[in-house]
């Protein structure tokens, strides 16, 4: 952006706006920089990046705080986060190996004490979206439950945005989950009398509910990981699984892990295997009759099998 050009009218005095990039898309693992520039410095001043919560609810949650010598980052990202400063007019943000609940808006403010002004940018995680349901059934999980079963599954419970883009991308799925701000929602494409069929499709929501009391299954978001996902043909137990894993130095993977091998590596394996959970899925990408027979590619799920019995392969992931 040529900030001199007469087709950008920036109403800021002190910052570049719009911002270089306005959104910023990056792996869980890998780095990213939150541009904020400034054009013209006031005599004293700070720079103060802050997270904003989804719907601006809770207290702020400073990152850094920085005036023209020196910065302090505060709060969860601690050291992973610092000023890039390749110039004396940067004051852009840099985050190091991106968690997944790295993802969101950030503001960069400068703080003067008579002009304090400020530019919002979205750091986007890329991933992938799973619906998750409890071996004990459908709609049984408490929101600080659901929490946990997507922390288990190398996950954390998706955003409204990334349920919204995981729809848009052909998730459709009947049963409601809890999302990570308490609201419970379901991605339908093709409307059918169980699932709202006389609206048109879009995102059923349910609205929010009770934390403590209700129960539903859960949208679990992942990304990319640093080990891959192999599978072990046979016809094992789930624990003979787990033993077949061990001795290629792996061990059963979790759910989330099969996703992103699907979602990133395109990964394609027409064979139910146990996961670590207890669950029997297999991952496809290239959809086929005799693999399913559903003509979208995704990960198809045998649910949660009697283990003892020895019916499936295993996946294994180191």
């Amino acid at each position: 952006i040529d900030s001199g050009s007469s087709t950008v009218t920036s109403k800021l005095k002190y910052l570049l706006e719009p911002p270089v990039y306005a959104e910023v898309v990056a792996l869980r693992g890998q780095n990213a920089t939150l541009p904020c520039i400034i054009r013209t410095k006031p005599r004293h001043y700070k720079v103060k990046w802050t997270k904003l919560e989804p719907e601006n609810v809770g207290r702020e949650n400073i990152i850094m705080i920085s005036n023209a010598q020196a910065f302090k980052p505060y709060g969860h990202l601690g050291a992973r986060a610092s000023l890039r400063r390749s110039h004396s007019m940067d004051a852009s943000l840099q985050i190091r190996r991106l968690l997944l609940d790295d993802g969101g808006k950030y503001r960069c403010e400068l703080v003067n004490g008579i002009e304090d002004e400020s530019v919002v940018i979205t750091l986007r995680i890329e991933g992938v979206v799973f619906p998750y349901q409890s071996e004990d059934g459908r709609y049984r999980l408490t929101f600080h439950e659901a929490k946990e079963v997507c922390a288990e599954q190398d996950g954390i419970l998706a955003s409204y945005h990334q349920l919204y883009r995981a729809w848009t991308e052909g998730l459709d799925w009947c049963n409601a989950g809890w999302l990570q701000d308490g609201t419970v929602h379901y991605p339908i494409i093709q409307p059918r009398p169980a699932c709202g069929g006389e609206l048109l499709p879009g995102i059923r929501s349910y609205g929010a509910k009770d934390k403590n009391q209700d129960r539903f299954d859960a949208f679990c978001f992942t990304s990319q990981t640093s080990g891959s996902v192999s599978f072990v043909s046979g016809s094992f137990s789930f624990e003979q699984a787990g033993h077949a894993c061990q001795r290629q130095g792996a061990e059963l993977a979790l759910v989330g892990h099969l996703y992103s091998a699907w979602r990133f590596q395109n990964y394609d394996q027409c064979d139910g295997g146990w996961l670590r959970d207890g669950s029997v899925r297999f991952p496809i990408s290239n959809p086929r009759e005799l693999c399913g027979g559903i003509p979208e590619a995704g990960v198809r799920s045998f649910g949660f099998p009697n283990k003892m019995k020895p019916l499936f392969g295993a996946y294994c992931y180191m």
